[in-house]
């Protein structure tokens, strides 16, 4: 199985988690088409299910940087629907709460968490988030 953690956020990433090989990540910044195909060659591998980090804007945001975070969070549910991947959705809190890390608006407590579990990754704040969604779904289907 391939765990897809899918941080959905304009400086996200999606994290590719398989059970039994190291982990990559490709940001979300690559084009769309760089996106599908990195998704359909992970079809190509077998089973395939995507965790996709059920967020919304907030208060705090401006009307460009909240209408900017909807399409980037509906391109990649588009973009697995569109290819037949499977998707949970999961709020933050949720998997945070189930890894313990709560970040408490502190980014820097998943990035410290996705580093230990992958000492092997450079690890950032864009991908940190889809590396523990990716993780979520492993430990918890």
């Amino acid at each position: 199985m391939l765990w897809l953690g899918v941080d959905p956020g304009r400086s996200g990433a999606i994290a590719f988690v398989p059970d039994r090989s190291s982990p990559w990540c490709v940001k979300l910044a690559s084009s769309l088409g760089e996106l599908c195909d990195s998704l359909r060659d992970a079809q190509a591998t077998g089973s395939v299910h995507a965790i996709l980090e059920s967020v919304h804007s907030s208060p705090q945001m401006g009307v460009k940087s909240a209408f900017s975070f909807g399409q980037s969070f509906g391109q990649c549910e588009a973009m697995l629907v569109a290819l037949g991947i499977p998707i949970t959705r999961v709020s933050p809190q949720r998997w945070q709460k189930d890894l313990d890390c709560l970040t408490r608006g502190d980014k820097n407590v998943t990035k410290r968490m996705a580093a230990e579990l992958f000492p092997d990754l450079r690890v950032t704040h864009a991908t940190a988030d889809a590396l523990l969604l990716g993780i979520w779904g492993k430990t918890h289907f």
